[in-house]
């Protein structure tokens, strides 16, 4: 059994070499193909699922195109059609950050007023875990994972702890390096803005319609219709008088019913009251006797 267990291994590893030695002298498809060729002495290689065998890269000259949900450390996006940073400050990425590894400081204006937009920011790549947890958390989209990993140092403070310059990047470079994702948010950003347009004009048109119909004159009314409108107030008055004369009335006679209730009440008190007595003198008389 132990032999054949070694020979299976070693059929494997052969078939590997061999896999490995005929994918990498073959030209089509060529391991190189869609590769970006930078200059004579660096490529960055696209390696498919589809190739067999082993694929040694020389690096530092070539270099894995990265897949694009590849994360590192974040980075900071800035608008470029608004000319401002998403970043409002807003401190959620640095209260769910589990290494605790990102603070901010709010901007304020030259009254002290705060602002919403980051005076500085700082990441400690030293202590970031990538988990993304930012990303997920930031309601603006202000804060995206880098595909940058080269970051080695010899000091590892303060080299590594990058502030709001060395974070920020143009969205054009995020884009670039998610696609797909750049392309869901743009759609999303859309939808709601047009919605959020669509609401505003509906509010204005009906501002607009309800100012018109304010400035429109009054139109008058007639001697007629004014003697009309006289006539039914006087209606409604003497209903409202006669109903307030009903109800007084019927308030007196249940006033009345009150009274005689409380002194028939009060006529059955004075009975016990003298039964009582009459009680306790008899009671006196007999132990005296």
């Amino acid at each position: 059994m132990f032999g054949q267990g070694l020979i299976k291994g070693l059929g494997v590893t052969v078939k590997h070499f061999r896999d490995t030695f005929v994918d990498d002298r073959q030209e089509v498809p060529s391991r190189y193909i869609d590769s970006v060729q930078l200059d004579n002495n660096r490529r960055i290689i696209d390696q498919t699922i589809e190739q067999e065998g082993l694929l040694t890269i020389q690096y530092p000259e070539e270099k894995r195109l990265l897949p694009e949900r590849f994360r590192y450390i974040p980075m900071l996006i800035w608008d470029s059609e608004k000319n401002e940073d998403r970043c409002t400050a807003c401190g959620i990425c640095a209260k769910v950050c589990p290494p605790q590894c990102i603070w901010i400081v709010r901007d304020a204006d030259e009254n002290g007023k705060p602002v919403t937009r980051p005076a500085e920011f700082y990441i400690d790549a030293a202590v970031c875990m990538s988990c993304s947890f930012c990303v997920e958390f930031c309601p603006f989209d202000a804060i995206k994972m880098n595909h940058d990993f080269e970051l080695a140092v010899y000091d590892r403070y303060p080299h590594l702890v990058y502030d709001k310059a060395e974070l920020t990047v143009p969205i054009e470079y995020y884009a670039a390096l998610w696609p797909t994702e750049y392309a869901k948010e743009e759609e999303a950003r859309r939808v709601k803005e047009a919605a959020e347009k669509a609401t505003a004009e509906r509010k204005a048109a009906a501002a607009a319609a309800k100012k018109a119909q304010g400035d429109a004159p009054k139109p008058k009314r007639s001697k007629e219709e004014i003697e009309a409108m006289k006539a039914k107030a006087a209606a409604r008055s003497k209903a409202a008088k006669e109903k307030s004369a009903g109800g007084e009335s019927s308030g007196g006679e249940s006033s009345s019913a009150g009274d005689d209730e409380a002194a028939a009440k009060k006529a059955r008190l004075e009975a016990l009251k003298r039964k009582a007595a009459e009680r306790a003198k008899a009671r006196k008389e007999q132990s005296g006797e």
